[in-house]
């Protein structure tokens, strides 16, 4: 969800289960919630933008989930999406450097199955290409001289 604050965007997400989940699907949906917290260990002045990628992609493959590649995190400021892209998988290469000031959302979307998806006829729904199960947590965060401040807590 975007929100509009003195001229300043912020987007959050999260997923929750309704009713009785079975304890895969709570296990898919912690384990989104932790890649994110994983990824911001990077997410510090002088280190690199695909640092947090490769953190969230590791903990995510290292619990048995995909990582969508369709869909990243983004810079965010006056525009709700600005550049930089953030994916939750490690491209090739670093990335741009972090540097104070610099507020990201950084969203991992996280599969129970395989990574791909697909939209649907109305052009908006994603829903995952094999049926099972996704979760998505998002948070946008301030890039200090020191650790990350998440602003949508």
């Amino acid at each position: 969800m975007g929100s509009y604050i003195n001229g300043f965007h912020g987007d959050c997400a999260r997923t929750y289960g309704i009713g009785e989940i079975t304890p895969e699907c709570q296990r898919l949906i912690d384990v989104t919630q932790q890649s994110f917290f994983e990824g911001i260990k990077f997410a510090k002045a002088g280190n690199h933008l695909y640092e947090i990628s490769s953190a969230v992609q590791k903990y995510v493959e290292s619990n048995g989930f995909s990582i969508v590649r369709d869909y990243v995190g983004h810079g965010i400021g006056h525009n709700l999406h600005e550049d930089p892209a953030i994916p939750n998988f490690k491209p090739m290469g670093r990335g741009p450097k972090l540097v104070k000031g610099m507020v990201l959302a950084i969203e991992p979307m996280v599969n129970m199955g395989k990574w791909q998806v697909d939209v649907l006829s109305d052009g908006w729904t994603a829903v995952t290409r094999d049926g099972l199960p996704a979760a998505h947590y998002e948070n946008t965060v301030l890039i200090t001289d020191g650790e990350p401040e998440i602003l949508t807590l």
